[in-house]
């Protein structure tokens, strides 16, 4: 071939006119341009060509050069590749033309080809270039020269392949060599050559890079087999304590009936006395009383002579009748029973005074509403303002701009279907119906107007080339996925396939802002667009088949606020259903007079009721009433006057109450609501304020059998004479009069005030208790510093605290007042219509409700079996093997929040990322900031570059190519954008992109100058541009240049320009006369998972503090994401620092308001079993760790207290009444079971079950995040909770329980008296 044979068309490039002569020698003109071009290599003998396709080859050359002059060996082999194939001497060897066209000119001209290259050239040439980067696009020059060949005849099949922006002509490579023919076998030119015209620096060539010693290998846990260490060490463990707790009871069986045998034999002998034992088991029970006090105190034991002195307390006797009388007291008790006492006594004796009072405050504190504001910024709701990610945002933002808004569209096909069924296979999306009709969306997406303000997708689109840039892409969208390099975007930058279609879909990049008005405008854009894809998501799949996934700019945010008002009527029905419930049970109690039950009454009138027309009067003296026929059903009164619906009704409204008033309180001093506290806090609160309305309704209910109305005298005193003070203790659940107390002692009845007080003294010590530990615990949760979370935990702490108070306050008010209507006999809700007395000819007896029920059931039959000694064993071992589950279970909690979890279920978001992790198939960008650098001088740009002979081995450049070697370490995919090399070979003159006047160096030359009037420049310099940087620009130069290079456009003349790539990578100082901070781009592995997002967090931190510690430069990672995983690399140690801080104050606070730290520290140990078993079901469930979690283990902590605070405290007050030579287990057997009878009822009713109610009410919901994290929690730690407070703590304290203080509940009446007359009693 040789010369120029006119074009295929009008502005086609030259064809080669077919030539098969000899070669000749060039003028001197030509040899010139040759050697320019080609090297000295061609310059010195006969040639094929003429100048006029040496022209054609330098302009086809330069195209290419900017991609490839960063590597030598590339560079090189590219220019000698082509130069050969164009003007060698002996072209005619290895090129055959194939075939021949007729050109625009009317000339003979070459369609088509065969170049027969030899396999040792092509492979060298292809892999001196497969690795040279191109840093602009975070890719490979063979994306862009090769169409990202992955071998050399791939690389070879599309430089030859006839293309628009191709070669002109059809250029083969047959891979045999045709009969005549020789292939071309230059040697290549390798880039990891010493030699400079081919090494090639690192991040172009691995073969010289230098390996990054090993990362240290994490800890490999200790496995036996498939079980860790740990798992196997505990199931040993457990396996042995069960093995030797089924031999010891086995052999204890043996050995007791081996016993009995004996003494059965023993008492046949007529001489044996009462005195001896019949059995082991047997015990003498010659009771003291109720009025006996604990004799085992401290492990001291009483005389077993009977003469002795009877050990009461400490030195107390019964012969010391003023010692006697004061019975064993803790201080703190004694003073919070005063003061709940004069409390209660105030409310109850001036309600409508604590009304006024305690609402007013509660106003003054709603007053806050003002304030009140809801914040809905993911980035402000799930990032703590001072966290390290955060700062690091904000450094970014106001250094680079914020990161864009991306507007992301997945278009997929429908399925296919055949014989009326679907298939699941899916047709093409990329047929020619599917991209007509997606070009017409395209055009309404680019002609869209918002409103009000009528913005277009040009005000409010992402530039990079500037203000003046442009924003779309071209239309060819199968053409340009195919070569990128010949279908360039407005900006004519050259984008990968995967940056512009992400795999599948369509991506809209809008620019976001610092400012205010920017970004209000590029929201309202927004709205428009997204208001629009809901329209043609209907229209895409019936009109063309099409399914439609998407994400705006702000689509997250609108969808969480969609999420924060869909569940009101979950809310509504979970209170209706716990005020139905209060209601209901509360009126359990009542005990006005002995009547039948509303379904008997119903059934003797429907039975009587045809005797009403024609039976005869008979004498009301012989007929039993309830035969009596009526008109209508005669109901019993306590339907009436017995419920306590109005009193159930205001118990909610307080909780309601103090959830407002937390939120004025704390609106008042800026904390904003969130979604978790708008959705969560009124179950939480309404769960734990019902329980206390429980303990004092059923307290009251107590007192009112005890004093009330229908108290009557005892019908036996006891065979002992008893102290004249201490009282008999009769609870309200004993259904017989045998046990009674001389009736001087007990005044028959006490007016309504007496009776509230009384009840809030006593149960208000196990108020403050519980209610102290769930404030403490729920305000230990505003130690996360996630302000979504932190808010929730100061929101609930104030909600329960303020409950709290108003139950001890206004509720004990209304309390008297329910009272007062009850024993008058007024009906509930409506108190104006008063019920008239029947005539009661029955012995009145006390009342059984449902709390009654339960109460005979743990008196009869649970406690005498929990208490058992093969059971208490039973259930320490399957307590303990609940243990061991949940350790091995939490050895597999995950880390991480799935995004879809805040959204509603039948959110479109949840659909865009399912599509976005089936198609996407590029991870997020990743940015390294380096900061405290002097870059215009040559030791900070070595500490950065990687393309220079002199930069650092380990420089920050080369350190992000060598980790990209090793993705599974790094999660890096792609090669990383570094400015400051594409910026110094922008210098380079043979790129010819930089370039200044000839008459006039110190001005830069347009893109729209005459090239005649500039020169490349550093054309001339001395030392001439090299790679070893020597003589390349420092101080003021650097920044000169690089100011130039910021603007200069990107285009197919020079695709280093810095504009478009870099116009955000670098951050000037005010005067612009130095660089404050710049970063390096790359990207990570398309990332699926919460484990991935955390290990590609991990990694970038890993790497940046390596780059910082080996170039002295500050560097830091940022990738869009970071600001909400940034509380996972502390996550573990937060979680166990707070739940260690927690239960150090749960055995704080119970150990001093029990007055004793071994029943304080077994309350903490239950309750850490407790929260260890609910994170045990996270493991199970599928609940990771995460902020919300970590809150709810908290609160875990709080509530559990709660279920083991009240048995605790009726433990340590329960009097046991057992002989003086008692063993201590059986005393502490006897505390147990009546404190299971006496707080058992309302631990089950008032705790377990309103718990449940309010918590099953949000299975309900639409929100996956509150099922998982709160229904699926909570639900756990209640049943959990129950469990442990109810059966295992029973068990513990009944084994090794803390001496108590048994009279302290005793005496009511002494103690009333007491407190009204400031009597002090003796404490300890």
């Amino acid at each position: 071939m040789r010369g120029s044979c006119g074009s295929k068309g009008f502005f086609g490039k030259p064809l080669p006119c077919p030539y098969d002569g000899p070669a000749y020698e060039p003028d001197d003109k030509t040899r010139y341009l040759l050697a320019s071009v080609c090297g000295e290599e061609l310059a010195g003998g006969p040639i094929c060509c003429n100048s006029d396709q040496l022209e054609v080859l330098r302009d086809n050359l330069n195209e290419a050069e900017p991609l490839i002059t960063s590597c030598p060996a590339c560079r090189n082999n590219f220019r000698a590749f082509f130069c050969h194939f164009t003007c060698s001497s002996d072209q005619a060897s290895f090129i055959n033309v194939t075939s021949t066209q007729i050109s625009s000119t009317g000339q003979t001209a070459v369609e088509s080809l065969d170049f027969f290259v030899s396999e040792r050239h092509g492979r060298g040439f292809f892999n001196s270039c497969k690795d040279v980067k191109v840093g602009a696009t975070n890719g490979y020059a063979m994306d862009l020269i090769g169409e990202g060949a992955k071998d050399y005849l791939a690389f070879l099949r599309s430089m030859g392949e006839n293309k628009p922006l191709g070669s002109p002509f059809q250029i083969n490579f047959p891979s045999s060599v045709s009969p005549g023919m020789v292939a071309f076998d230059k040697p290549p030119r390798n880039c990891a050559d010493n030699d400079l015209s081919s090494r090639c620096a690192c991040v172009d060539c691995p073969q010289i890079c230098p390996t990054l010693p090993d990362l240290p290998t994490p800890g490999t846990s200790c496995h036996v087999g498939a079980l860790s260490c740990l798992s196997f060490t505990l199931i040993l463990a457990y396996s042995l304590c069960l093995f030797a707790f089924t031999t010891g009871f086995s052999l204890q069986t043996v050995l007791r009936r081996r016993e009995e045998r004996k003494y059965g034999r023993l008492a046949l002998v007529p001489e044996t006395t009462s005195d001896t034992p019949l059995s082991p088991r047997s015990h003498s029970r010659d009771l003291v009383g109720a009025s006996s006090l604990a004799r085992y105190l401290d492990g001291e034991q009483s005389s077993h002579s009977t003469t002795a002195p009877r050990n009461v307390g400490r030195g107390v006797t019964l012969l010391d009748p003023l010692d006697s009388v004061q019975p064993r007291q803790y201080r703190l008790n004694v003073k919070l029973r005063r003061m709940f006492y004069k409390l209660g006594l105030f409310a109850a004796s001036s309600p409508w005074a604590t009304f006024a009072i305690v609402f007013t405050l509660m106003g003054l504190l709603n007053t806050g509403w003002s304030r009140f504001g809801v914040e809905t910024d993911p980035v402000r709701l799930w990032v703590a303002p001072d966290s390290e990610s955060k700062i690091r945002k904000d450094f970014f933002d106001q250094n680079f701009g914020p990161f864009y808004r991306p507007q992301q569209i997945f278009i997929t096909s429908t399925a296919t279907e055949e014989h009326g069924q679907l298939l699941s296979t899916k047709k093409p999306v990329l047929s020619w119906d599917h991209l007509k009709f997606w070009s017409s969306v395209e055009a309404d997406i680019r002609a869209l107007r918002s409103s009000p303000n009528s913005y277009s997708l040009s005000d409010v689109c992402f530039r990079p080339a500037g203000p003046e840039g442009a924003c779309s892409w071209a239309d060819r969208v199968e053409y340009c996925a195919n070569a990128p390099v010949d279908c360039l975007p407005d900006f004519q930058q050259p984008l990968l396939p995967k940056y512009v279609l992400g795999g599948l879909g369509c991506n809209i990049v809008v620019s976001d802002s610092l400012a205010p008005e920017a970004r209000e405008r590029a929201m309202e854009w927004e709205n428009a667009l997204a208001q629009y894809l809901a329209q043609i998501k209907e229209r895409a799949l019936t009109e063309a088949g099409l399914e439609i996934s998407y994400s705006t700019g702000i689509s997250l945010e609108e969808e969480i606020n969609k999420s924060t008002n869909m569940d009101v009527r979950i809310v509504v029905l979970s209170y209706l259903a716990m005020f139905f419930y209060v209601a209901l049970t509360l009126g359990g109690g009542y005990s006005g007079r002995d009547e039948e039950g509303v379904l008997a009454s119903l059934r003797h009138w429907a039975v009587n009721f045809p005797s009403f027309f024609w039976q005869s009067s008979p004498s009301p003296l012989s007929t039993d009433p309830h035969n009596v026929p009526h008109m209508f059903p005669r109901l019993p009164s306590k339907l009436f006057v017995g419920s306590k619906f109005t009193l159930g009704l205001f118990g909610i409204a307080l909780v309601i109450l103090s959830v407002a008033s937390s939120v004025g309180l704390f609106s008042a001093l800026g904390v904003k609501v969130t979604l978790i506290i708008a959705e969560v806090i009124p179950f939480l609160v309404l769960a734990v304020g019902v329980d206390n309305v429980f303990i004092l309704v059923h307290e009251l209910d107590r007192q009112n059998l005890l004093h009330g109305p229908n108290a009557s005298a005892p019908e036996q005193s006891l065979p002992y004479p008893t102290p004249i003070s201490p009282a008999f203790r009769r609870s309200q659940f004993d259904s017989s009069h045998t046990e009674s107390v001389d009736a001087a002692s007990i005044p028959l009845y006490l007016p309504p005030e007496e009776r509230v007080a009384r009840t809030l003294a006593k149960m208000g010590p196990s108020i403050v208790l519980s209610s102290a530990t769930e404030t403490l615990a729920f305000a230990l949760g505003a130690l996360v510093p996630m302000p979504a979370v932190r808010n929730f935990a100061i929101y609930a702490a104030g909600s329960v605290l303020l409950n709290a108070l108003l139950q001890v306050t206004v509720f004990v008010s209304a309390m008297v007042l329910d009272l007062r209507r009850t024993e008058a006999s007024r009906m509930d809700c409506f108190p104006c219509i008063q019920i008239p007395a029947r005539i009661q000819l029955l012995e009145p007896t006390p009342n059984s409700g449902g709390s009654g029920t339960i109460a005979r059931f743990i008196r009869k039959h649970y406690a005498p079996f929990i208490l058992r000694p093969v059971i208490k064993g039973a259930v320490m071992l399957i307590f303990g093997g609940f243990f061991v589950i949940s350790v091995i279970s939490i050895q597999h909690i995950e880390l991480g929040l799935d995004q879809r979890l805040a959204l509603p279920s039948d959110s479109h978001l949840i659909r865009y990322f399912d599509d976005m992790d089936a198609y996407l198939d590029i991870g997020p960008p990743v940015y390294f900031v380096s900061h405290d650098v002097d870059i215009t001088h040559r030791k900070g740009q070595q500490a950065l570059c990687a393309r220079f002979t002199t930069c650092n081995e380990f420089s920050l450049a080369n350190i992000l190519e060598a980790e990209r070697k090793r993705p599974e370490a790094s999660y890096f995919s792609d090669p990383a954008a570094s400015w400051i090399d594409d910026f110094l070979t922008w210098l380079n003159p043979d790129v010819d992109c930089c370039r200044v006047r000839k008459r006039n160096p110190d001005i830069f030359c347009s893109p729209r100058d005459n090239p005649r009037l500039c020169r490349p420049c550093w054309a001339g310099k001395s030392p001439a541009y090299n790679i070893t940087l020597e003589g390349l620009p420092e101080g003021e130069d650097f920044v000169r240049y690089l100011k130039q290079w910021l603007i200069s456009p990107t285009d197919e003349d020079c695709s280093l320009g810095g504009q478009a790539s870099y116009g955000t990578a670098i951050s000037l100082n005010d005067a612009r006369d130095d660089v404050v901070a710049s970063h390096f781009r790359t990207f990570f592995n398309p990332l699926k998972s919460q484990a991935d997002f955390i290990g590609a967090f991990d990694a970038a931190h890993r790497i940046a503090d390596d780059m910082s510690r080996r170039t002295g430069a500050s560097v830091f990672p940022y990738s869009l994401f970071f600001v909400f995983f940034d509380q996972y690399a502390h996550i573990v140690s937060i979680t166990q620092q707070v739940l260690g801080l927690g239960l150090a104050s749960v055995l704080i606070v119970t150990a001093v308001f029990l007055g004793s730290w071994r029943t304080g520290t077994i309350v903490t140990a239950v309750v850490a079993l407790t929260v260890v078993n609910v994170m045990g079901v996270m493991g199970l469930w599928g609940i990771s760790l995460n902020a919300i979690s970590l809150v709810n283990l908290v609160i875990s902590l709080g509530i559990a207290v709660e279920f083991c605070a009240h048995v605790a405290r009726a433990f340590m007050n329960s009097n046991a009444g057992l002989t003086v030579d008692h063993p201590l287990g059986q005393e502490r057997d006897e505390r147990m079971s009546a404190a299971l009878v006496d707080v058992g009822p309302s631990v089950i009713s008032g705790i377990t079950f309103t718990k449940l109610i309010g918590m099953c009410v949000l299975a309900l919901t639409r929100s996956k995040l509150l099922e998982t994290y709160y229904f699926r929690m909570w639900f756990s730690l209640i049943i959990a909770g129950a469990l442990h407070g109810l059966v295992l703590l029973p068990v513990i304290l009944s084994l090794a329980g803390g001496p108590g203080f048994p009279m302290q509940e005793a005496d009511e009446e002494w103690m009333s008296t007491a407190i009204r007359s400031g009597y002090e009693y003796t404490s300890v």
